[in-house]
């Protein structure tokens, strides 16, 4: 456990301690055990693997307002300048993506490469609209009813799959424990309230922050996408275009593609810190 402004972090830490640091960061409402596949496939590499405020061994305040774009990206920015102080390779996945690259955009020169899957890197542009699943969570009482009451989505991430068998049995047994009773799950609610249903939302400008450091970045880069993400799938051809320089795997996995097509992604990994070192 690591403290930062006062909230305790959950970190695991895999590899050597020598060499720069693979910082891994997933979203909502998973934790660091989604990255164990990709990891398992990094000998010799020093990996870090937070899990975010509110998922799961971190502390889980029962205060909605805690979760904001900027407070997560202030904890992880804490996180990194104790664990990880120098030059860093990140790798995002879902709301793990923004969160770190806003705490990477006040730390721009110890950006060393990007691994970015599944994400957002930016605002949404002007005329959107949001989907199902972020309509429902902006939705008063029935937002609460569904994500609080009945555990949604996290009893149900294998709709999010390209292979729903992936997440199943024990594995899907594992990603529900951290969030196990009222006490322990108003994180998904108020994280999946943290996507923008306005241009007014707080979320945009620290968003726009994000876009500002993957636009500027000329370094090393790696996209793994899986293109059978009902949310996301599409998104990979934009932030292809913010990061030309990048390397870029398409597969066949849906929204949590570590637990699909875990050798591509350790793949681009390796490639970044070959390309580093």
């Amino acid at each position: 456990m690591l403290q930062v402004d006062g909230m305790r972090l959950h970190v695991m830490e895999a590899g050597p301690k020598h060499g720069i640091p693979v910082v891994m960061l997933h979203g909502n409402p998973t934790w660091g055990f989604l990255w164990r596949k990709v990891a398992a496939q990094l000998d010799g590499i020093r990996v870090i693997l937070p899990d975010l405020l509110g998922l799961g061994l971190s502390d889980h305040p029962r205060d909605p307002a805690v979760h904001t774009l900027e407070r997560h990206a202030r904890l992880i920015g804490g996180l990194l300048d104790a664990l990880a102080p120098g030059k860093l390779i990140f790798v995002g996945h879902d709301w793990g993506g923004p969160i770190g690259l806003r705490a990477l955009a006040d730390r721009f020169d110890r950006v060393a490469g990007l691994v970015i899957l599944n994400t957002v890197v930016g605002p949404p542009r002007p005329g959107f609209r949001p989907s199902l699943f972020h309509r429902l969570a902006h939705t008063p009482y029935l937002g609460g009813a569904l994500f609080r009451g009945l555990g949604f989505p996290q009893n149900v991430l294998w709709l999010a799959q390209g292979d729903r068998s992936s997440i199943r049995a024990e594995v899907a047994r594992a990603y529900r424990w951290p969030l196990r009773g009222l006490a322990r799950n108003l994180a998904p609610l108020a994280m999946a309230r943290m996507v923008p249903d306005s241009l007014q939302h707080p979320s945009i400008e620290p968003l726009r922050r994000c876009q500002q450091l993957v636009e500027s970045f000329r370094g090393p880069a790696a996209i793994v996408w899986g293109d059978r993400d009902p949310v996301l799938g599409r998104v990979r051809s934009f932030i292809e275009k913010l990061l030309p320089q990048a390397k870029v795997t398409r597969t066949q996995g849906g929204h949590f593609l570590q637990e699909e097509v875990p050798t591509e992604i350790a793949a681009a990994v390796r490639f970044v810190v070959a390309a580093v070192s």
